[in-house]
């Protein structure tokens, strides 16, 4: 797995041993990171100097991808033991540890926070763990008005009831969710 453009294109990222951890696939991000980029709701503003929260952040490719990309800042949220030291380790590896900050808490109670522009949900398939996240960092403070919020979710999930949603696309076993809050 790599970071696919910006200032860290083609830096290896590495993945924790075992199945706990579900990396979204190359393919995935670079199609996301395109419709960011292009999409009419999109656009190189979205990126450049946004201020980027990664929940259930595993590997921490789609904040460390931001940050390859412009954005400021991100906070990385991930509570399994495996995949934090695998968090640190990306981080480390891309020299990201100015613009990083791990959260090694769930993202379920993620205490109160400072609103982020860009905001990636990736948890665990089949759990309906999408809309209480959402709901739980809205009251903490983590989502600023007009944030964009991506979700990977399983393919055969239900799509999540917030927002009118901007792009849906299937890859896979997963699907993508893009909506504006």
């Amino acid at each position: 797995m790599r970071i696919i453009s910006g200032a860290w294109k083609g830096r290896t990222l590495a993945a924790p041993p075992g199945l706990s951890t579900r990396p979204t696939s190359q393919r995935a991000r670079q199609a996301l990171f395109d419709m960011i980029q292009h999409a009419p709701w999109g656009g190189r503003d979205v990126l450049e100097g946004a201020s980027v929260l990664d929940a259930f952040a595993g590997t921490g490719a789609l904040g460390l991808e931001a940050l390859s990309r412009g954005a400021a800042e991100a906070v990385f949220f991930e509570n399994d033991p495996a995949a934090l030291k695998t968090l640190r380790a990306n981080i480390g590896a891309c020299g990201a540890g100015e613009r990083a900050r791990v959260v090694a808490r769930d993202v379920l109670r993620p205490g109160q926070g400072r609103a982020k522009s860009l905001i990636f949900l990736d948890p665990p398939y089949g759990q309906g763990l999408v809309q209480r996240c959402v709901n739980q960092l809205r009251a903490d403070g983590w989502v600023a008005p007009g944030s964009l919020l991506i979700a990977e979710i399983a393919r055969l999930d239900s799509v999540v009831e917030t927002g009118s949603i901007l792009a849906q696309r299937a890859y896979g076993a997963s699907q993508l969710l893009v909506w504006r809050e």
